[in-house]
């Protein structure tokens, strides 16, 4: 019989016990990853806000500790808001006067007036325009000949360039479907337009039409020195694109694509592309930063979710290497929100502070989960997240092209996508013309009607380009 030490038998016990106890630890990590994956939300990760409505916070309905519910309405001490009264000139309807019939002797007749405003809907908003072109008949032959009906005027079919901006306008801006739009036309109008009709207007008016402003702008980001971009899903006949955002100083250009690889990238870009491009950190990006000169400034705003992810992992050293770093970050945009109040020489001198702080702190992060992906992105590629400190007129965050993205978010959950590639090319068009006008303060209907006006006399359509001071 073989007799085995003490030291023999510790050493084989401590090998049962690993062997026993390893899968155990494996499988509580990986309950507590999916633990953790489902208390993401919009604030600790790239989920929308949307899907926090799934599960509302504890304290939903409730105001916080030691303050109080805000009421409804006007808050105090917030300007008031009052609508302009209207000018003579803007009054189209005058209703009869009333007057009260009072003793002259003992009541003075003023020339003054209390006045009310009113706006209605006129009975029949459509006007109807007929054009005639007078039949000519050869005495001889017999031949019949017609006077020309101006180009423009055919161009436009069943729907003039207002009309047509309207049902564009309704489409793409207020997120409306055809049968919507048909049945307004219908009730509202009194005019019956058939949903084949409406997509005509919408694909083969209003798309071709603002094709110039949109390929200006496609051919213009190349030389942009600043680009905010981001991608999100969009479907087409059930089968899966991406829809990327490119976002300009004065302008927006969206791109409906099938893929979200670098391609799009380099397609739109191209490889000599050398200004600054804000992003979050998805291989796409690093792809294309190894091959052209752009020079990333990878979203802060993105990491700082990462980080709360973990500031809320049931691991305690985890979570507090994330509760320390969050709080750097909370001192560096402090710095960056104080930017008015310091002198020039202290704000760099802080931000570059808090930049190494965060970096040294960052590649010190611990050997767990989600913490190790997190050093080793600074390992990499420490000096992208702070591009913003070194050139002037970049911002830390992704916020704005995020913001532009969110108009989209919302029309694929209303009208469920597209259906083919004229869909895919108003798309992209329409949220271009959109988010363009939006930003430099244009009409959104105006510029449509204008566009189409153009398009049907065959002009020089208006351009979506910032106008240069």
């Amino acid at each position: 019989m073989k007799r085995y030490t003490e030291k023999q038998i510790q050493a084989r016990i401590d090998v049962a016990v690993e062997e026993a106890v390893t899968p155990l630890l494996r499988r509580i990590e990986e309950l507590e990853l999916e633990n953790a994956r489902l208390k993401k939300n919009s604030s600790n990760s790239s989920k929308p806000p949307s899907s926090d409505i799934v599960k509302p916070p504890k304290n939903a309905g409730k105001s916080p500790k030691g303050k109080r519910k805000r009421k409804p309405g006007g808050q105090k001490g917030h300007p008031r808001h009052q609508r302009r009264a209207f000018t003579k000139e803007e009054v189209t309807v005058r209703h009869p006067e009333y007057t009260l019939d009072l003793d002259p002797n003992e009541w003075e007749r003023l020339d003054q007036w209390e006045r009310h405003h009113q706006l209605e809907l006129k009975e029949s908003p459509l006007d109807v325009h007929e054009y005639r072109a007078r039949l000519y008949r050869h005495r001889v032959t017999g031949e019949i000949i017609s006077a020309a009906i101006p180009g423009h005027i055919l161009a436009g079919g069943i729907a003039g360039p207002r009309l047509s901006a309207f049902v564009g306008f309704l489409k793409g801006r207020c997120h409306t479907s055809y049968t919507t739009i048909e049945t307004l036309m219908d009730e509202v109008f009194g005019q019956r337009l058939c949903r084949g009709t409406l997509a005509k207007i919408v694909t083969s008016r209003i798309s071709p039409a603002l094709q110039p402003a949109y390929d200006e702008l496609l051919d213009a980001l190349p030389l942009q020195s600043y680009l905010g971009i981001d991608e999100t899903g969009h479907k087409d006949n059930g089968d899966k694109f991406w829809t990327w955002c490119f976002r300009a100083e004065d302008f927006t250009l969206f791109r409906i694509a099938d893929t979200r690889g670098a391609v799009v990238l380099r397609d739109v870009l191209g490889t000599a592309f050398d200004g600054v491009i804000s992003c979050d950190y998805y291989s796409s990006y690093h792809c294309f930063m190894k091959e052209s000169s752009a020079i990333m400034q990878f979203c802060l705003a993105h990491l700082i979710r990462d980080v709360k992810f973990l500031a809320e992992s049931a691991d305690k050293v985890t979570r507090n290497w994330a509760v320390k770093i969050l709080d750097l970050f909370r001192r560096l945009f402090s710095v960056i929100h104080r930017k008015e109040e310091l002198t020039e020489a202290y704000f760099q001198r802080m931000l570059f502070k808090w930049r190494d702080e965060l970096i040294k702190k960052f590649k010190a992060a611990p050997d767990r989960a989600g913490a190790r992906n997190l050093r080793k992105r600074f390992k990499v590629n420490p000096e992208k997240f702070f591009t913003f400190i070194t050139t002037p007129g970049v911002q830390p965050t992704n916020n704005m092209t995020e913001q532009a993205i969110r108009y989209l978010v919302i029309d694929r959950r209303i009208t469920q996508g597209t259906r083919g590639k004229k869909g895919r090319d108003w798309s992209e068009r329409i949220w271009t013309a959109i988010s363009t006008c939006e930003s430099q303060g244009r009409p959104v209907f105006q510029f449509l009607c204008d566009t189409l006006t153009a398009y049907f006399q065959g002009l020089d359509p208006p351009s979506l380009m910032p106008a240069t001071p």
